[in-house]
């Protein structure tokens, strides 16, 4: 079958879909960018800002899964303005709390927001992708991330500035998001039909047992990227301002620098995987990534931000590769795939940043980028992965 052209894929639903996720992780991004603030205001430790993730991650990741398989059985667009109002909810509730354990409950609103947003809303990027599972999966998660890099320039040039409070200003972006998940959703109940059908038919290709040990494979790369990415998220700024005497609010610019090298990853990564193949951009994107990260620990401020950012960059483009690898693995399961890898890896994500927080607490900062450095070696485990499934005509 002939690769078709993104321009047959419905691309006004997949930049709508990708806008709403730049939403929801523009919120979420600038709660985490923010941890330098909550840190001095509530005299929080490393091991307490390591537990706000925690708490967030853990709840999307408990309830992803869940949702996923459920969104495959009985598909319920509607839910997908209403896991946005959690957003919303998380959001004011984090600008008005008066203590650590009010920031805890919010983390958890912000967890259930995820969790319900992103296995429905990659079964519309899915429905919609006429074909290109990798472009419309990278259209789609670059929302994301372009939203994870948003929240530290808000940070950085208004919040840091005006405090606490003043994140309730931007609750106008999970309102905004959840007008547009309103017709959305709406679309994707119109097309409901079609896709169940599309899933009924799906078959997988290969022995039970290469199935499932691909699956693991695929799941241990995407938490390898994860848990690297939760290091440079949640520690970047720390590290920075212990090692080069810089501000809180320089380093979230380079902090913006970082992330936004990842978003341009994750778009480039879905459509070279559609042209070349997944297991291709797997090999080069997290064992590529190895050379810059091992050095990042041991090098000057002049190198730490470029090598950083070329560490996300290759490190990013696997993530539509391994998640679309994983759906063709598992015909008809998009959002039950798509809850396991966002949902479980990112809640294990969480549990390594509860970990590695408490390692920067008792060693240092330092530390915890030297350990995690080593985490793009796990990529060679591609040579394990079985030949693709789908047909590349």
């Amino acid at each position: 079958m002939p690769i078709r052209s993104p321009q047959k894929a419905f691309l006004g639903v997949l930049a709508a879909i990708s806008l709403a996720h730049c939403m929801i992780d523009t919120t979420q991004s600038l709660i985490i960018a923010l941890y330098p603030l909550f840190k001095e205001e509530f005299s929080l430790s490393f091991t307490q800002i390591g537990l706000l993730s925690f708490a967030y991650q853990m709840c999307a990741s408990v309830l992803q899964p869940l949702v996923g398989y459920y969104a495959d059985k009985r598909p319920w667009p509607a839910a997908l303005p209403m896991g946005m109002t959690s957003t919303l909810l998380g959001l004011v509730m984090m600008a008005f709390s008066p203590n650590y354990l009010w920031l805890l409950a919010a983390s958890i609103f912000l967890g259930m927001g995820s969790a319900v947003f992103h296995p429905e809303s990659s079964q519309v990027a899915h429905m919609a992708s006429a074909g290109q599972y990798g472009f419309a999966q990278s259209l789609f998660q670059v929302g994301g991330n372009a939203g994870q890099a948003f929240g530290p320039l808000i940070a950085a040039l208004f919040v840091m500035a005006h405090g606490q409070r003043s994140l309730a200003i931007f609750s106008i972006i999970p309102l905004l998001a959840i007008i547009a998940l309103i017709f959305i959703s709406r679309w994707a109940a119109a097309h409901r039909h079609t896709a169940s059908k599309g899933r009924a038919q799906g078959k997988a290709l290969l022995p039970r047992a290469i199935i499932i040990r691909a699956v693991i494979i695929l799941f241990i790369l995407m938490l390898s990227k994860q848990i690297y990415t939760v290091c440079i998220a949640n520690f970047f700024t720390f590290y920075l301002m212990h090692q080069f005497a810089i501000s809180a609010k320089t380093s979230q610019l380079y902090l913006f620098i970082f992330l936004g090298a990842v978003a341009l990853g994750t778009f480039l990564g879905g459509p070279i995987g559609d042209r070349i193949g997944r297991k291709q951009v797997i090999w080069g994107s997290i064992l590529g990534a190895a050379p810059f990260a091992l050095a990042l620990p041991y090098v000057g401020l002049d190198w730490a931000v470029p090598l950083t950012a070329l560490a996300g960059f290759i490190m990013a483009s696997s993530f539509s590769a391994i998640l679309v690898f994983a759906q063709e693995l598992l015909p008809g399961h998009v959002g039950a795939v798509a809850g396991l890898f966002f949902g479980l890896a990112f809640g294990l994500g969480g549990i390594g940043a509860a970990v590695l927080g408490k390692i920067a607490d008792s060693a240092g900062v330092v530390t915890v980028f030297i350990i995690c450095s080593y985490l793009p070696l796990m990529g060679v485990l591609t040579a394990f992965l079985p030949s693709e499934t789908r047909d590349k005509g």
